[in-house]
């Protein structure tokens, strides 16, 4: 076993759960812990530095405060990955910027279906009363680590192939030049925080604790039509969100 960078100091008059916490910290910082791999248990932490669980989670809990590791419940608890600048322009794709930073890109759609729009996204892509949305939930990844979950609002009637074409191949970008929107871009970006849900903690596999990032995006076609307005909760831990002119 590795030994600790230094050993508790019992009756030192600083908290068993602090100094546990600068161990690990120290462990993760000379390398001996690399981003992504997974930490040693609760039980096994337990053991070796001879102190109860509670004491273990409460210097879990700061390592994750501090964004050192990232807490799955069910799976464990892992160092945390260097955060991804997610660039936020005219041209926004998720490919192209995932794959300028030497990952993997990848996308499942998680559901669809046509239903009534909300008020905001009805004023966003102009529809009259009556009108329809195809909603799609979509779960994107980066080096097979979950990024962010986008939930995207076409409208129906001008795209009534998208459903089809989204189940033979989930890239929205694909999919719109096949309904002949070759291009789009970006119109507006609205920015906010909000802590998770249990289900879009579970998809983004972190802990409740951590907030997510949630950006409201209109998308435009080459005559200024609304073409997809989209909202998208972005791990904090995993993405930055950065605003390009």
């Amino acid at each position: 076993m590795t030994p600790d960078p230094y050993p508790l100091q019992r009756g030192a008059g600083l908290a068993l759960w602090r100094q546990i916490a600068a161990s690990l910290e120290a462990t993760i910082r000379n390398g001996t812990h690399r981003p992504g791999a997974r930490l040693p248990t609760e039980a096994e932490l337990s053991t070796r530095f001879a102190v109860n669980r509670h004491t273990i989670r409460r210097a879990m809990e700061e390592l994750e405060g501090r964004g050192l590791v990232r807490i799955e419940q069910g799976r464990g608890s892992f160092v945390a990955e260097d955060v991804l600048d997610y660039p936020l322009g005219p041209r926004t794709r998720f490919s192209e910027i995932i794959r300028a930073q030497n990952r993997e890109p990848a996308g499942r759609v998680l559901r669809m279906a046509e239903v009534p729009p909300e008020a905001r996204i009805a004023e966003l892509l102009g529809l009259r009363r009556g009108r329809t949305v195809l909603q799609v939930e979509r779960l994107a990844l980066a080096d097979g680590r979950p990024l962010a979950i986008g939930l995207h609002h076409f409208p129906a009637q001008r795209f009534p192939q998208m459903a089809a074409l989204l189940r033979e191949d989930a890239s929205i970008t694909r999919a719109l030049a096949a309904c002949g929107v070759p291009d789009y871009r970006r119109k507006s970006t609205r920015i906010t925080a909000r802590m998770p849900t249990a289900e879009e903690a579970a998809l983004l596999q972190q802990s409740r604790a951590r907030p997510l990032l949630v950006s409201e995006a209109l998308n435009i076609d080459s005559e200024g039509e609304p073409v997809d307005a989209t909202i998208t909760r972005y791990a904090a831990g995993r993405a930055q969100l950065v605003v390009e002119p």
